[in-house]
C-alpha cells in the first residue's frame, strides 16, 4: 500500500506497556478465570464473540453490563512504523465514511482506535490478545494488539499491508453498523432468538462488515490511489484464511455450520469483493440477502 504521504489518524490510543486490565465484572458479579478462558477458547477457534459467549455463562443476553476503567491514553512513539501504518489506516477510514455519511445527510462520529498488548479494560468487559482484533460499541472503539499480525501471516498465511488494513476496516464497519442503528437492532433480536438464530444473525453481521471494508478499500483507492498490485489479493486472502469453517477445519478436525458466527471463506470473499466492486454502501444489506 502506498501510504507515505497519506495523513495520520488523531484517534489513536496507546496503551502498551501499560499493564493488564484487573478482572471482569459482567451484570454486578464477578466471574472466575475458568469463565474467561471458555470465552477466549471460543473465540480463538471458533470465531464466536467472546462477549456473546460469556454473557450466556453469566445468564444474560446480548451484549453484558461491565464495569471498567480504562488507563490513561498516550500517543504511540513517532518512531513506531506499525503504529504509523494503522493510524494512516484508520484515517482513510474516517475520510471514507465521513463522505459516505455526509452524502446521505448524516454525521459520521470518529471511533478511537487503541493499541494493547496482552490484556486491556474496555466497556464490553477485559478485551484479550486472544480475541483478535474487535470492537466495542460500548466504548465505540476498536481493540487490537498488534501481535495478531504476526498471526495473521503466521498461522493465517495471509501477509501484506492490505490484510492487515483489511482487519482495521472491518472492525471499522462494526462502528458503522454502530452508527446506523444496525448493531442495536441485530442484538436485540438475538435476545428474543434461539443460539442457531443468533448465530445466523451474526453471520448476516460479520459479512455485512467485510463488505463495507471493501466499500472502504475501493473508495480509499479511488481518492487516493493507495493499492499497489496484489494488495486486493492480500485482502482476499485474508478474509478467506479466517472464515467459519476453515478455522474450525484447523481447530477441530471437522466443520458445524450452525456455530458459524463469522460466514465461511467463500461468504466473506464474496462480499468484502462486492463492496469492493461497487463502493456502494447499499450493496451491502446482508440482511436482505437471499443467498450469502
Amino acid at each position: 500500500m502506498r501510504l507515505d504521504d497519506q495523513r495520520e489518524s488523531d484517534n489513536l490510543e496507546d496503551r502498551r506497556g501499560d499493564g493488564g486490565g484487573g478482572g471482569l465484572r459482567l451484570g454486578g458479579g464477578r466471574l472466575g478465570l475458568g469463565t474467561i478462558v471458555i470465552a477466549l477458547v471460543a473465540s480463538y477457534f471458533l470465531g464466536i464473540n467472546p462477549m456473546t459467549v460469556l454473557s450466556m455463562l453469566s445468564g444474560g443476553g446480548g451484549m453484558p453490563a461491565v464495569e471498567h476503567s480504562a488507563p490513561p491514553a498516550h500517543k504511540p512513539p513517532a518512531d513506531d512504523q506499525m503504529a504509523k501504518f494503522v493510524s494512516k489506516v484508520l484515517a482513510s477510514t474516517e475520510d471514507t465514511w465521513t463522505d459516505v455519511f455526509r452524502a446521505s445527510g448524516k454525521q459520521y462520529v470518529e471511533p478511537k482506535l487503541v493499541l494493547f498488548s496482552g490484556m486491556t479494560p474496555t466497556a464490553c468487559g477485559t478485551g484479550q490478545a486472544a480475541m483478535g482484533p474487535f470492537y466495542c460499541p460500548g466504548d465505540q472503539k476498536v481493540y487490537i494488539d498488534l501481535s495478531f499480525y504476526r498471526d495473521l501471516k503466521d498461522r493465517f498465511k495471509a501477509p501484506g499491508e492490505f490484510a492487515q488494513a483489511y482487519v482495521i476496516a472491518h472492525e471499522v464497519g462494526h462502528h458503522v453498523q454502530n452508527q446506523l442503528g444496525i448493531a442495536e437492532k441485530v442484538h436485540k433480536a438475538q435476545q428474543r432468538a434461539s443460539r442457531a438464530e443468533a448465530n445466523a444473525l451474526s453471520v448476516r453481521m460479520e459479512l455485512q462488515a467485510d463488505c463495507l471494508a471493501g466499500v472502504w478499500g475501493k473508495r480509499t483507492d479511488t481518492m487516493k490511489g493507495v493499492l499497489e498490485p496484489g494488495d486486493l489479493e492480500a485482502a482476499l486472502n485474508a478474509a478467506s484464511a479466517i472464515g467459519d469453517d476453515r478455522l474450525q477445519q484447523q481447530a477441530q478436525g471437522r466443520i458445524v455450520p450452525e456455530s458459524f458466527t463469522h460466514g465461511t471463506s467463500d461468504q466473506r470473499v464474496r462480499w468484502f469483493k462486492r463492496g469492493f466492486e461497487t463502493g456502494d454502501i447499499n450493496q451491502c444489506n446482508t440482511f436482505q440477502a437471499a443467498r450469502l
